[in-house]
């Protein structure tokens, strides 16, 4: 059982405004008002030290705890809570009651300690959190394209899969540009798509307005700047993890479904994995488990719960949906028993569960995934020979060889050939087959 504190402090933490109240036992409650900058921030510690409170807490309000709790954590035990868990009774709230309440819950041992990330696992989740929102950027830019050219009567799209291939972004750019359609014609690049003349010219017979053309030209420019910072920030990502967490990286990719940005971003939003008790815990914590709803002794099913980081949630779906098109892998041989009974979104999202359970025990035991049917060198009482570990073969240097390389290749070599070396850094060849996509 948790030792009880004798004095304690709550503070109520907002954007220029912190509200501090000091409780105890045996002691009338003590209250202060401080700012959030650095001579302030240093003024509430000494504050804190003066009145020997032991300990200190407050909620995880947007992003504003985080100086705090650097100016604090490092001299007082510091608690940061979820303000969910700690919610006060509707049109009852005021700052000095609110500081009040939670050094009250402090003192009682009632509020639950969330993770705090360390400072370099917080930027790799803002570098991987930084790229996604580059990512999201530029899929609203084609968006807004794919409805200038329908609103026009254009439809590129039927002619072709995808209008931002190498000759559809070609088109595009030669109608912003006011080109002939014969000359943007000729001048198409693949075979594939040249073969197509036809149907292409009756699609674009209709032209753009010349609002849209420069509507679809300023669209077109920022999806280049967002692709040229998405790129960016994945070489500062490999960077990142090629100084942290290379062999966990490796280890993670070694999963069919899971490609260098999956993994990144999974390793970014999970952060120390020993913080975790159990798989399960781990599971519950990414929001992948079902609810609870019980009433006079009759359950009720409940979707999953949804909690914790929703870009973890959204890659491992991404990548359980990836090994769900896979062929002979023990985890789309998973999928496809279970899709006989349950919904396609139901099996993914088990899937989804047992994927980062099957994460978390390799990285417990820092091993790389291997089917069922794999053979594995044992060491025998009378053999020699042992099996392949980590600890065998520096990884770190291996992984940076790799990171080095990577982006030296063209967009179509850069997976296969991350994927090849890491195969053999692991010493798994296994003939499963991967998507093009790969989860990642």
């Amino acid at each position: 059982m948790t030792k009880r504190r004798e004095r304690v402090c709550g503070a109520d933490v907002h954007k220029d405004l912190i509200v501090a109240t000091i409780t105890g036992d045996e002691m009338p409650p003590i209250q202060e008002n401080f700012g959030t900058t650095k001579s302030e921030l240093k003024r509430f510690r000494d504050w804190l030290i003066t009145n020997k409170c032991e300990q200190v807490a407050f909620e995880a309000t947007g992003v504003y705890w985080i100086p705090v709790y650097d100016a604090l954590s490092r001299t007082i035990d510091t608690i940061v809570a979820n303000p969910h868990q700690i919610k006060t009774i509707p049109n009852d709230k005021s700052d000095s009651k609110d500081s009040n309440r939670i050094a009250t819950l402090c003192l009682n041992n009632q509020i639950k300690r969330s993770r705090v990330f360390s400072d370099e696992n917080r930027e790799l989740r803002n570098l991987t959190r930084a790229r996604s929102g580059y990512v999201k950027t530029r899929t609203q830019f084609k968006n807004r394209i794919h409805k200038y050219l329908s609103s026009n009567g254009i439809k590129l799209s039927s002619c072709m899969d995808d209008i931002f291939c190498k000759s559809g972004t070609y088109i595009i750019r030669g109608l912003a540009e006011k080109k002939p359609v014969e000359e943007i014609l000729k001048g198409i690049p693949t075979g594939k798509i040249r073969k197509k003349q036809d149907e292409i010219r009756s699609a674009l017979a209709n032209g753009l307005s010349e609002t849209d053309r420069m509507l679809i030209s300023d669209a077109l420019e920022m999806m280049d700047n967002a692709e040229t910072k998405t790129e960016k920030m994945s070489l500062e990502i490999l960077k990142k993890i090629q100084q942290q967490r290379s062999n966990d990286l490796a280890i993670v990719m070694s999963i069919p479904g899971i490609a260098f940005i999956s993994g990144s971003v999974i390793l970014s939003e999970i952060g120390d994995y020993r913080d975790f008790q159990s798989p399960d815990q781990l599971a519950k914590w990414c929001g992948l488990i079902p609810g609870e709803n019980e009433s006079a002794g009759k359950k009720r099913k409940c979707g999953i719960t949804k909690r914790g980081s929703k870009y973890i949630r959204v890659v491992l779906i991404q990548a359980a949906q990836s090994i769900s098109n896979m062929k002979n892998t023990a985890l789309s041989r998973f999928y496809k028993r279970l899709s006989k009974k349950k919904e396609h979104n139901v099996a993914i999202v088990a899937v989804a569960r047992k994927l980062i359970c099957l994460i978390y025990h390799l990285l417990i035991n820092q091993e790389f995934y291997q089917e069922v049917g794999c053979k594995k060198m044992r060491k025998g009482r009378n053999e020699s020979r042992h099996e392949p570990s980590l600890k065998d073969e520096d990884l770190a240097d291996r992984v940076a060889a790799i990171v080095d390389a990577f982006y030296g290749m063209s967009d179509s070599n850069r997976k296969k050939v991350l994927m090849r070396a890491l195969e053999d850094i692991s010493g798994n060849k296994t003939d499963r087959k991967r998507s093009p996509e790969g989860g990642g």
